[in-house]
C-alpha cells in the first residue's frame, strides 16, 4: 500500500520559514520523481517544485529563488523548505509522487498571515 505522509506546516507570519516534509513508503522510492502541489481556497491545484530521481529540480516562477526542494532517498523522504514567506504562499501544500502511476499525499496546511 502505497503512503505519502506529509507534516510540517503551520502558521507564520509573512517573511518567516517553514520546512515540509513527506515520507514515502509503497514505492520503490528513488527512481520516482516526487514533487510538491498547492491548492488555495477557490483554486486549482498547481505545481510548485519537483525532484527527479536524478536529482534535477524545477520551481514555479513564484517561488523560484525562495523554495528548495531535496530529496533524502536513504529515508524515502523529499522536503521543501520554504523561505520568505508570503500570503499568497498560504494553501493546502500536497506531495506527489510519480512514475507510471502518480500518488497523492493527504496535504499540509500553510498559512502565511500576521
Amino acid at each position: 500500500q502505497v503512503q505519502l505522509v506529509e507534516s510540517g506546516g503551520g502558521l507564520v507570519q509573512p517573511g518567516g520559514s517553514l520546512r515540509l516534509s513527506c515520507a514515502a513508503s509503497g514505492i520503490v522510492f528513488n527512481i520516482y520523481t516526487m514533487g510538491w502541489y498547492r491548492q488555495a481556497p477557490g483554486k486549482q491545484r498547481d505545481l510548485v517544485a519537483i525532484i527527479t530521481s536524478g536529482g534535477t529540480t524545477h520551481y514555479a516562477d513564484s517561488v523560484k529563488g525562495r523554495f528548495t526542494i531535496s530529496r533524502d532517498n536513504a529515508k524515502n523522504t523529499v522536503y521543501l523548505q520554504m523561505n520568505s514567506l508570503k500570503p499568497e504562499d498560504t494553501a493546502l501544500y500536497y506531495c506527489n509522487a510519480a512514475h507510471y502511476v502518480p500518488y497523492w499525499g493527504q496535504g499540509t496546511q500553510v498559512t502565511v498571515s500576521s
